[in-house]
């Protein structure tokens, strides 16, 4: 059941008198509503009023009239109850404050569903022991806090060796949690991490792929990139020279070889640095005949 706490001004209920007070308590009062849905019937209005940390006196719009639970309390309760136009005003809390109020929080905050938005499941260094194997499945930003996350070996359920944060606050409503499991590898084993929240249709299944590490695949994305970006700039060179060669006039012949530095391609070796490669076209004519030899 939902439950919200409506703090209003003491001068709209009743007050008690200070009995007592100057041993150092204080008395005071709460009004709040349970429910579980905007309609009326699904929500209670509750007034209690405490004194040295003691509930005495509660009305509730269950009941309908105020009960005492001790001797201060049910003195003022009965005197309470004989007064018809306060129980008309508490009787009518219900509506007048609780339906407000709930019709504001329902939409906006009991009721707001955000899907995780990133489930990753990745291999990270084991802590020591009789595996040799570690997984982490991080789910991040989901609203709201109740969240299932379960590890799945071969599609079946496993709970030994598994480890859980609780559900973490980043600050901003939403929340994060991460899962571990130890394991040592079996030949064609698939393993999965399984996540189950209110905001999903359906639960969100991430399968490790044990083919090649994450790092290892990091370094060929970016060595694949390297690779692109220098054929890109290849080709733009290319385009350039043969334009200038096409813009030449036809002058004197030169005998040097005219040289032109394309680019710089990404050289992919092991360590992924890149290596510069000096593509050079040349371009050469043969002498032309001098007018003694005509």
């Amino acid at each position: 059941m939902y439950r919200g706490d409506l703090w209003l001004h003491l001068h709209s209920v009743p007050r008690l008198p200070c009995c007592g007070c100057h041993d150092g308590f204080k008395n005071y009062g709460v009004l709040r509503c349970e429910f579980n849905s905007t309609e009326l019937k699904d929500i209670e209005f509750i007034f209690s009023y405490y004194y040295n940390k003691d509930e005495i006196i509660r009305f509730s719009s269950s009941v309908g009239e105020y009960v005492g639970y001790n001797e201060i309390g049910l003195k003022y309760a009965e005197a309470w109850n004989n007064d018809p136009a306060l129980l008309v005003m508490m009787r009518a809390a219900k509506e007048i404050y609780c339906k407000h109020y709930i019709e504001i929080w329902y939409p906006h905050t009991l009721t707001k569903k955000v899907a995780p938005s990133l489930v990753r499941l990745h291999t990270v260094t084991p802590p020591g022991g009789k595996h040799t194997h570690m997984l982490m499945c991080s789910i991040y930003d989901f609203y709201p806090k109740h969240i299932s996350v379960k590890w799945l070996r071969d599609g079946k359920v496993t709970t030994s060796d598994v480890t859980s944060t609780e559900e973490l606050a980043d600050g901003d409503w939403y929340y994060q949690i991460h899962s571990y499991l130890e394991f040592t590898p079996r030949s064609g084993e698939k393993i999965s991490c399984m996540v189950e929240h209110i905001s999903l249709s359906e639960p969100v299944i991430r399968d490790w792929d044990p083919s090649l590490p994450e790092s290892e695949r990091n370094k060929i994305a970016i060595g694949a990139s390297g690779l692109i970006l220098g054929l890109i700039l290849s080709l733009a060179g290319f385009i350039y020279y043969k334009r200038k060669m096409q813009g030449q006039s036809t002058g004197p012949v030169q005998t040097s070889s005219d040289q032109f530095n394309l680019c710089c391609l990404g050289h992919w070796t092991s360590l992924y640095l890149c290596s510069p490669v000096l593509v050079s076209l040349y371009r050469s004519r043969p002498p032309q005949a001098s007018l003694d030899q005509l």
